[in-house]
């Protein structure tokens, strides 16, 4: 059987545009429903904003994970869908190209593409997570820098409030500055000044604040009177808060690549531990291994029956991705808190997923005149039909009422 014909590479035209753009639009929607949140999230814990495109980037291999697939799917049944409609998969079956011929293409994108996911789910998204969960604790913790709000009175550093009028330059420039501070044997000082800007030391956990023409007031156990200071320059050194170093990588299965995953799953550790990291392991080999079903899927969904343009196998493709993302993700919940083995759990729902695939292939491909959407598609016109006489009898009621 030779490759690379005419026919296959105007086969995988077909297939390289609507997977690629699939893929894109199925990335951003999901980036951008998480966006929101992330900005959301951001504000309030006072970092700065282009940290929500460091968050979304870590995100983004999670994402494909899903979006890989859905791209596959949609890319070979909208090439096989258009060579339906217009006639020309019947052309090319007339002269000795039958399903599995035409199916090599799209076999050589699944390939490819499950290598590729078997990197990204089994090696990128276990480090992405972990950097994603490090800029969320550095936000709580404050380790990306306090975020000075105009009006407001902000902690920074121990026993230390500041309050200012103004801003500019992304808060490198402080404007009608208030600084109140104490220290451990109760010495207060308290500084206005009409310009201010933090300045870095040697010394990591003292930052220095240097102030422009104000008043200094000191006041102390024993005095009898606060002393009062005028400057036009005054450098004040602030402590910093300890902020504790984040914990190392692998606290969740989420975070172990694959060959962890194995070794951990091996090891004397708690049964809690060992199923949940089995269930995640069989859980992401199965969302690895089940692109090879969908090149099959998407050509028994891709061709409409006789004089139907329907797209309803367009709609089933993206339930079918989706309800087995789901399916496998409950199953890898059930088999970590040991209600079923981590194997049964994620293997089950796969081997039925094959037997309902592999039906529906042999029906379009090997059975005179099959159409296994053919009876999904009766069934939603019927739908339809009733659903259009509900509401045309309840319209012609209304106008009767209103007469």
């Amino acid at each position: 059987m030779r490759l690379g014909t005419q026919i296959d590479r105007y086969l995988a035209r077909l297939i390289l545009v609507p997977l690629f753009a699939t893929l894109v639009l199925a990335a951003m929607l999901l980036l951008l429903e998480k966006m929101l949140r992330l900005f959301d999230f951001v504000v309030t814990a006072g970092g700065p904003v282009n940290v929500v495109w460091r968050m979304l980037a870590d995100l983004l291999p999670e994402y494909l994970g899903l979006g890989i697939p859905i791209g596959l799917m949609l890319g070979v049944l909208l090439a096989f869908r258009r060579l339906a409609l217009s006639s020309e998969l019947d052309a090319l079956r007339a002269v000795g190209l039958g399903y599995t011929r035409l199916l090599v293409v799209p076999y050589v994108f699944a390939i490819a593409l499950m290598i590729l996911n078997f990197f990204i789910i089994g090696f990128v998204q276990p480090y992405a997570q972990y950097s994603y969960q490090g800029l969320r604790y550095e936000l709580r913790s404050g380790a990306l820098g306090a975020s000075i709000k105009v009006g407001d009175f902000t902690n920074i550093g121990r026993r230390a409030t500041l309050r200012v009028d103004r801003s500019e330059r992304d808060g490198t420039e402080l404007y009608g500055v208030f600084l109140r501070t104490q220290t451990n044997d109760g010495k207060t000082f308290a500084v206005t000044a009409d310009r201010g800007q933090f300045l870095a030391t040697d010394d990591p956990d003292v930052i220095l604040f240097r102030l422009n023409t104000g008043r200094l007031v000191q006041d102390q156990p024993g005095f009898r009177a606060p002393r009062v200071l005028r400057f036009t320059q005054y450098d004040f050194p602030i402590n910093l808060p300890a902020i504790e170093t984040f914990r190392g990588r692998g606290n969740g299965t989420e975070e172990l690549t694959l060959p962890e995953l194995v070794r951990v799953g091996h090891s004397p550790a708690p049964r809690e531990r060992i199923n949940a990291t089995r269930a995640n392991f069989h859980f992401r080999v199965v969302e690895i291994v089940m692109m090879m079903l969908l090149p099959l899927l998407a050509v028994a969904l891709a061709v409409p029956p006789k004089r139907s343009t329907s797209g309803l196998g367009i709609f089933l493709a993206i339930v079918f991705v989706v309800t087995l993302h789901k399916v496998n993700q409950y199953a890898e919940r059930m088999g970590a808190i040991g209600r079923f083995n981590p194997l049964i759990a994620a293997w089950t729902p796969f081997i039925f997923y094959v037997a309902i695939v592999g039906w529906m292939y042999w029906t379009i491909a090997y059975k005179p005149g099959g159409q296994p959407i053919a009876a999904l598609e009766r069934g939603f016109s019927w739908i339809a039909r009733q659903a259009g006489r509900l509401v045309r009898r309840r319209d012609r009621h209304a106008r009767l009422a209103a007469a």
